[in-house]
């Protein structure tokens, strides 16, 4: 059994931001070396997601809309207080998920015909990180 374990750094230009990282996640996978197990990939931060869908600019502002709706921006509308004006951000994350697990097949990642994976981040312009970890023979 092998485990893999790489880190991918970001610093979005926006506060909300989708980045598009299947190709890092596939890269990790070919430095793994892993032909067959699973692929975990987590936002190390309680403000940002990983999440699974299609790569369509459209589906993309409907999430950020959708997401705006249902948890506001506001400076002193969250008890979330300790210093920062990102409780909305928190309550994003939480209905995008943490994390995902993706299979490992034949030493490629086992995703549907649109399936790409995505870092969303919903507190940026500071530095913040997702782990992928490999595991498999």
């Amino acid at each position: 059994m092998k485990s893999f374990r790489k880190e991918l750094w970001f610093n979005t230009e926006k506060r909300y931001q989708f980045v598009h990282i299947t190709d890092d996640v596939k890269q990790a996978l070919q430095e793994s070396g892993v032909r067959e197990g699973f692929c975990l990939v987590n936002a190390m931060h309680i403000t940002a997601s990983v999440f699974i869908n299609d790569n369509e600019s459209g589906l993309h502002q409907d999430y950020l809309e959708w997401l705006e709706k249902l948890a506001p921006y506001s400076r002193k509308g969250y008890h979330h207080n300790v210093g920062e004006d990102n409780g909305d951000a928190h309550l994003k994350r939480q209905v995008m998920g943490r994390e995902v697990v993706v299979a490992i097949t034949d030493g490629k990642l086992d995703l549907g015909p649109w399936e790409e994976i995505f870092y969303g981040e919903f507190d940026g312009r500071r530095r913040k990180r997702v782990l992928i970890k490999i595991i498999g023979e």
